[in-house]
């Protein structure tokens, strides 16, 4: 088997038991703890990979691109990882995984206003079948958790902007994939950190309690990890944030981009199944057609990338022909 599938197949079932994993350690830590210490143990796993591309770039930091990667860490790190922690807290892990696999939906309307990409048929096929599938996921007719899907939702959109955003300035300064990444979780992580700090001010931690907000007052950075704990920060840090990663950039190297992000394509059914198997949650009829019509939308958005990643391959070479 080629290895690139293999990469695929670690990296899809790492990122489809992420949800389960934060699901079973949600009372052991504050969920910006747990993001902050995650995510720094993802960027140590990546930092050979990022390093060996960077020199091989010749990448030189200047004011406006250190700008782009605290952007780009504060839209993944702080926004769309808050969000998704907080949407764990609020409802199920299945559900949660399914509505965060639809970021690679959302990228497309965000792609064609940042990037001035094309949308084809094929495309509003796609987000049809997905914003259908959505809409049977969270069953607007019978709401009973609105916090934690619209949590869920903005996660997903806000990781979507992080994608495109992140394309922009690849384009422009030159990163590969797995440098831009690294270099984000770091930047992200040093934005948390010091909100973390401010929130442990205890005029700041007064008015978030007062607010209502008192799970983001003094929030905790290492106190309350124990030898009970480590395992569980162990296995998100490491293999989730940090293989996990890994695994998908080098699937890119030995394959393609599109096919490499079968990833995520494969993970709104997995994830599910993997839930019901470990937390016993139960799947209804609704979200069973949910996930089929995301699924069916996420298959033709990797046709229709697949289709034009070759038309975009064939025109230089007929180009050549025709002189």
């Amino acid at each position: 088997m080629n290895k690139g599938y293999l990469y695929i197949a670690g990296s899809t079932l790492l990122f489809s038991s992420m949800e389960i994993a934060i699901k079973l350690v949600s009372n052991e830590y504050n969920p910006m703890q747990l993001n902050l210490l995650r995510f720094i143990i993802g960027a140590i796993i990546l930092a050979p990979l990022a390093i060996k591309s960077l020199r091989k770039s010749n990448f030189k930091l200047t004011k406006e691109s250190a700008l782009f990667l605290a952007n780009s860490g504060f839209l993944c790190v702080v926004v769309s990882m808050t969000f998704f922690q907080l949407a764990i807290m609020y409802t199920k892990a299945s559900t949660v995984a399914i509505l965060f696999s639809c970021n690679a939906v959302f990228v497309i309307p965000f792609a064609y206003i940042l990037l001035k990409e094309s949308i084809t048929p094929l495309t509003i096929i796609s987000l049809l079948f997905s914003i259908v599938g959505i809409l049977f996921i969270v069953n607007p007719m019978n709401l009973t958790n609105i916090p934690g899907i619209a949590c869920a939702l903005i996660s997903a959109v806000s990781f979507a902007m992080y994608g495109v955003f992140g394309q922009r300035g690849r384009k422009k300064f030159g990163f590969s994939g797995v440098a831009l990444t690294c270099l984000s979780f770091v930047a992200g992580s040093i934005e948390l950190l010091i909100l973390m700090w401010i929130s442990e001010i205890p005029a700041v931690a007064h008015w978030l309690t007062a607010d209502g907000l008192s799970l983001f007052a003094d929030m905790p950075i290492v106190e309350g990890l124990s030898l009970h704990s480590i395992p569980s920060l162990i296995y998100l840090g490491i293999f989730v944030t940090g293989l996990g990663f890994c695994f998908y950039f080098l699937a890119m190297e030995e394959t393609s981009a599109s096919t490499a992000s079968m990833v995520f394509f494969i993970k709104p059914a997995l994830a599910p199944v993997l839930a019901l198997v470990v937390l016993s949650e139960g799947l209804t009829e609704n979200v069973i057609a949910g996930i089929l019509l995301i699924l069916i939308g996420s298959m033709i958005t990797y046709v229709n990338d697949t289709r034009k990643k070759k038309i975009a391959v064939q025109q230089p070479q007929l180009q050549t022909n025709e002189r």
